[in-house]
């Protein structure tokens, strides 16, 4: 299966990977401290005072690109940068960089450890013409190169690797659509606290909004009474969930109570990632692009109706436009 070809052409172009650039970096010495504490850290300079093209990288890593982790001959984990490089003190790493600088660079990475870990040396006939003419990370007998801290990867040597690493990708590429849509919306929630249009009261309240609490989640309760697809009625088990997006909405519309529903937390994340919805006669619709078997592992049959939704139409008429996956 060509899991890249696949992300590609079967998710919306907000959920696809929306990655500047591909790394790889070889963490043989310090794979424990990166992973456990989330980061890449490099010295700005090598020992000597020279510079180094491998550690020149961390400077052009930018939010969202991918990270492949390389230790012991094995890719182990894949990270997703979390923000751009900063100047940062060497951190603990024990024994290892004991002649490396004090002064370096750190670029914070969101890291996903894979159970499928693959060996590149085991595939390099294929990676082999794959492989950057300049600053490679591997020799073109497969084998890693101890110089090298972070490289560049080449698109089409990316797409092999996730062809490799097979489905696990997939929940790595969501861990990514989450961090971006986070981040979209942590820049608006600044936005709001800085406005000098509205009062200290209604900013709360639209902050509060977004996590589905305050005046939001009163104003659902009002028309929705129990989760619409499970029947839970205690609230302390229930989410107020945006059918329109919280990020996309105006004010008016992130508290309007037309623009939610109580969910059970399951339903919840299916419906906010898109992978269901509803018609504006109540059927659930169902993307193409979810397993079905994880309906039935939580309970949620494949033909259902739950009721009147016509004030609640207008935003669902959105959420299967732009959210629903294709």
């Amino acid at each position: 299966m060509n899991v890249a070809y696949l992300l590609a052409n079967t998710l919306q172009p907000t959920q696809q990977q929306s990655a500047k650039n591909y790394w790889w970096v070889n963490q043989n010495q310090t794979y424990a401290e990166e992973i456990a504490g989330s980061f890449l850290w490099s010295p700005k300079l090598k020992a000597n005072g020279h510079q180094n093209q491998f550690y020149n990288f961390m400077k052009e890593v930018q939010p969202g690109d991918v990270i492949f982790s390389y230790c012991a001959t094995r890719i182990k984990a894949i990270g997703i940068a979390t923000g751009p490089a900063e100047s940062a003190p060497k951190p603990d790493f024990g024994q290892a960089g004991g002649n490396w600088s004090d002064d370096g660079w750190l670029v914070p990475v969101d890291y996903t450890e894979l159970i499928n870990t693959i060996r590149p040396k085991d595939h390099i006939d294929i990676l082999r013409s794959l492989l950057p003419s300049k600053y490679s990370p591997l020799q073109t007998n497969g084998d890693g190169l101890q110089s090298v801290y972070l490289a560049h990867v080449p698109t089409q040597m990316a797409e092999l690797l996730i062809d490799l690493i097979g489905k696990e990708y997939v929940a790595v590429l969501e861990r990514a659509n989450d961090l971006q849509y986070k981040a979209e919306c942590d820049v608006l929630e600044e936005g709001i606290v800085g406005r000098t249009d509205i009062g200290v009261t209604m900013k709360e309240q639209l902050v509060k909004s977004r996590r589905g609490q305050g005046l939001f989640k009163i104003n659902v309760r009002r028309n929705e009474k129990a989760c619409r697809v499970t029947g839970v009625t205690d609230p302390r088990n229930l989410r107020a969930s945006h059918i329109k997006p919280w990020k996309d909405c105006s004010d008016t519309e992130k508290l309007n109570g037309c623009n939610g529903f109580m969910l059970a937390p399951h339903v919840d994340h299916l419906f906010d990632r898109g992978f269901i919805s509803f018609a504006d006669n109540g059927d659930l619709i169902i993307s193409p692009t979810l397993d079905r078997s994880i309906l039935q592992r939580w309970g949620i049959p494949d033909v259902l109706n739950i009721g009147s939704v016509k004030s609640q139409a207008p935003f669902l008429a959105y959420h299967r436009a732009h959210v629903l996956r294709k």
